[in-house]
């Protein structure tokens, strides 16, 4: 295989020389050729982290507090010679290990597909076209067009760099952005001197440049530290951290109170050391939800793929518990809340104004004939422009704004390629910063300055209006009316001057935009709100989340799109200029009444989120371009646009839109609502149900009776339903009314004052049943080991019936789906009911947990308890939720 690295030094020789090294030319190879160089080369990918042999993720199950207390107790039996006792301790124990090892393995294959999913895409040229392919994609050779926001996708050699900005922080550690150019360095140059040079993996900060493929996949300059960079994706996440937390004070606590109990029943109950030792084994063991953090792991690992299913990437865990909380939205509008299908509707010159029909990038069918000065602005729409625009499907490759301009030109009759045939020979790239492009043409008939932008920057420049009776002194006040009038419409305007330049002239700079600059006109565009989009937003309201618009456009359009999609019937607006001159004291205060956020800067957006979190609020960002990633890494959950965002902004979010939709944002704030009552349904269950067996055999001890269930048999209730009920709360599916409730505090833990009552009433209700069958039994001249059989049959029916009741926490079980349940529900429940008839059946359980038949009439008695219990449950649920705040 031809080394992909080659030529050497490409830094300190001429671009010239590397292009004809590599055999390949400024406008780029052709499909074939770069086929066939990528089979010779192979994919420009850096290998995958090398995974853990399935062994060691098994043993790493094992690395828990819980589970050390549980082989400690297992330990003690074997010691003691209680070997059915050792064993199913031991089973419990693998079978926690079993699903935990399964779910790592499954949340590694999702994450896995996560990247898959937000693999990045590279511009090139092919065939003398500009064209979108995958990174994996790109050989040596291959001509890449790179801009502000791109990541570098190889290693490079510039041929072209205006303004090229590069931070390359993650080759060199420094902090400050590296100029670029394309004249050779020395050869002996260090990397972060090699300013000819862009290295895959490095992020562009600003301006725009192309450069030739020298190196891809290991063979990069990151290739060689790809260690570093391949991050392994962690599922541990501030929850997982507070259960295991809470798992360590668990484990303390219960082996305090295990001996103590120890201590008592030896001493002043004059039971045998080993057989307080073993009973007091089997409690802790009872009592401790070994299971819980699996379970949360797994509930968390399907939040992820359900969102997923919703067109919403879960790049970062944490973002799965955030956003159930999330209160406020704060969303960009292009693409995201509209369709981001631009069309440009009016033409607006001195001499009047020019409507285009037509929606989207499909030019034919609406041809019009505009006048002069509306055909020279459209000209410079399509020649000062960096997209395509593709037949056959009228697709864009580029900004949806400029493909607009040139359906919009090709409308008016203009030719894009014979137009376009003289070639660009220099520009000044759009920047946030002076929020204008300009670019340099050879008509034919002389040398001419474009330029394109916010039309306010751009009149600021300008010294006179064309008009077809020829210049005219630039009208202001006039224009600033027609600009506020389009956008009043709900239009994006752009604004358009020109200048002609001495013959000769190949280069432009920022002086020569300064004066003589003569005034076009401007177009509005206008992007409809998407339909899922003003619906989403209704069911945001209804959630008690508030939505904010943050947009670069003018107030005035920002305002009428906020009224098309029901953001508010009177918008509040606040321009980047209003947030400047707002005090420090004041500026939360009129953020929080503001709506709509116009002409902002990524230091206003900044602000803005800081100011909604200092208010207690949960804060979700939206945003898609280099401009928003510090607001993103600052909000509790950035969202990144999965089709139209860049890679700095993706890497800065929690969550990727595959759709760059607000709609799929909705639906996975439901999805994050689903898995946090999921978390605490899984909490609610498992405590109280260990709890009611801790009690009871407590109680016995305690008031000096026999054991209502031997050590063995709280064993065995803990093994049969730590993979089965124990497991199933993690599907459940979304619950009614999840999105007419508000959000949760921020700050708000799992235990909720009805959860920490419900947990005691829950285990003493277990633990006062348990304990009248088991003398109601006795009472009856059943044997002990037939009583005991009762309470353990009695004890997991009970169980199934309280997973009914806490499957639903805000509503009422006693419904025809609540009755029916789910598949795993019901599958969980076959699962345990085969495993109680053993039990209770099976003459080798009978040897083993020294169980007894029962008659057809005791299980019917036990099943109706459970029922009863069911009822009661519910009636406290609908007497004393509300009382605690409807938690």
């Amino acid at each position: 295989m031809t080394d992909p690295r080659a030529p050497e030094n490409a830094h300190a020789r001429p671009a010239a020389e590397i292009l004809a090294a590599l055999d390949a030319s400024p406008s780029g190879l052709t499909g074939a050729e770069a086929a066939a160089r990528l089979a010779r080369h192979g994919p420009n990918s850096l290998p995958g982290a090398r995974p853990r042999p399935a062994i060691l993720r098994f043993l790493a199950q094992f690395n828990n507090a819980l589970i050390y207390f549980m082989l400690a107790g297992a330990a003690a039996a074997l010691a003691l010679s209680h070997y059915v006792d050792a064993g199913v301790i031991l089973a419990v124990v693998i079978v926690n290990a079993v699903v935990g090892f399964l779910q790592e393995g499954k949340a590694e294959s999702a994450l896995n597909a996560i990247r898959g999913m937000i693999a990045p895409r590279a511009s090139v040229l092919r065939d003398g076209r500009r064209v979108s392919v995958a990174v994996a994609d790109l050989v040596p050779g291959d001509v890449v067009l790179i801009e502000a926001g791109d990541r570098v996708p190889a290693d490079l050699r510039l041929i072209a760099a205006r303004s090229l900005l590069i931070d390359e922080a993650v080759l060199t550690g420094e902090s400050v952005a590296t100029s670029k150019s394309t004249d050779p360095v020395t050869q002996g140059a260090p990397l972060g001197d090699r300013r000819s040079m862009a290295f895959s993996g490095t992020l562009v900060a600003a301006g725009q440049g192309s450069g030739v493929v020298t190196a891809t996949g290991r063979a990069t300059e990151i290739g060689h530290i790809s260690a570093l960079l391949r991050q392994v994706e962690t599922l541990t996440t501030p929850l997982l951290r507070q259960i295991n937390a809470f798992a360590r004070r668990f484990t303390i606590l219960a082996f305090v109170g295990a001996a103590a109990v120890f201590a008592f029943a030896v001493a002043l109950r004059g039971y045998a050391w080993d057989d307080a030792l073993m009973a007091v084994v089997a409690l802790a063991v009872g009592l401790v939800p070994e299971g819980l953090p699996a379970v949360i792991t797994i509930t968390l690992a399907i939040g992820v793929q359900r969102m997923a299913a919703r067109r919403a990437v879960i790049r970062r865990l944490p973002a799965v518990e955030t956003l159930g909380a999330t209160s406020i939205i704060c969303s960009d509008k292009t693409g995201t809340l509209t369709r981001n299908e631009m069309t440009v509707r009016r033409v607006v010159t001195a001499d009047g104004v020019t409507l285009v029909e037509g929606a989207g990038y499909d030019p034919t069918g609406h041809g019009f004939a505009p006048d002069p000065v509306a055909r020279d602005l459209l000209r410079a729409g399509l020649l000062c422009n960096d997209a395509e625009l593709h037949p056959g499907g009228w697709t864009v490759e580029g900004d949806p704004m400029e493909g607009a301009l040139i359906a919009a030109a090709i409308k008016a009759g203009l030719d894009p390629a014979a137009e376009r045939a003289g070639g660009r020979l220099d520009a000044i790239p759009f920047d946030a910063e002076h929020r204008f492009m300009a670019t340099l043409h050879d008509t034919g008939g002389g040398r001419i300055l474009l330029v394109k932008g916010a039309p306010e920057r751009i009149l600021a420049m300008c010294a006179h209006q064309a008009a077809a009776a020829g210049p005219q002194p630039l009208d202001a006040a006039l224009w600033t009316d027609r600009i506020a009038q389009t956008a009043r419409e709900g239009e994006r305007v752009l604004g358009y001057a020109m200048k002609p330049m001495p013959a000769g002239t190949a280069r432009i700079g920022f002086p020569d935009v300064q004066d003589g600059l003569t005034f076009l006109g401007i177009t509005g565009f206008i992007d409809p709100p998407r339909p899922e989009a003003i619906e989403a937003i209704a069911e945001c309201r209804r959630a008690g989340i508030e939505v904010r618009m943050i947009t670069g456009d003018h107030a005035e359009t920002a305002a009428a799109i906020a009224r098309q999609l029901g953001l508010a019937s009177d918008p509040q607006v606040l321009t980047g200029q209003d947030l400047d001159r707002i005090s420090d004291a004041d500026f939360a205060a009129a953020v929080a009444r503001t709506q709509v956020f116009a002409r902002t800067s990524p230091e206003h957006k900044l602000r803005i989120v800081r100011a909604l979190q200092s208010r207690g609020n949960v804060v979700a960002m939206t945003g898609d371009g280099v401009n928003d990633a510090p607001s993103l890494k600052q909000a509790d959950v950035g969202i990144a646009m999965g089709i139209k965002g860049t890679e700095a902004a993706k890497e800065a979010a929690e969550i990727v839109l595959m759709d760059d939709n607000f709609a799929s944002i909705v639906a996975a704030v439901r999805e994050g609502r689903t898995v946090h009552d999921n978390i605490r349904k899984v909490i609610a269950w498992t405590l109280p149900t260990n709890g009611g067996e801790a009690l009871t055999v407590i109680t016995a001890i305690l008031l000096n009776f026999a054991l209502p269930m031997t050590p063995v048999q709280i064993l065995w209730v803990n093994l049969i339903l730590a993979a089965t009920l124990g497991l199933v709360l993690a599907f459940e599916p979304t619950e009614p009314g999840v999105m007419a409730r508000p959000p949760r505090k921020a700050q708000a833990g799992l235990l909720t004052p009805f959860m920490v009552w419900r947990i005691g009433f829950v285990s003493v209700m277990f633990m006062a049943i348990s304990l009248a069958v088991f003398f109601w039994a006795l009472s009856q001249g059943r044997d002990i080991e037939a009583a005991r059989t009762m309470v353990v049959n009695t004890l997991v029916v009970l169980e199934i019936f309280y997973l009914f009741n806490v499957r639903y926490l805000h509503m009422t079980s006693f419904t025809l789906t609540g009755v029916k349940g789910t598949g795993p529900v019901l599958a969980a429940i076959a699962v345990v009911a085969a495993g109680q008839l053993a039990f209770t059946y099976l003459p080798v359980m009978h040897r083993i947990f020294e169980s007894r038949p029962l008659g057809l009439a005791d299980g019917i008695a036990i099943i109706a308890i459970g029922a009863l219990s069911l009822v009661v449950l519910e009636i406290e649920k609908h007497l004393l939720r509300d009382r605690f705040g409807g938690e």
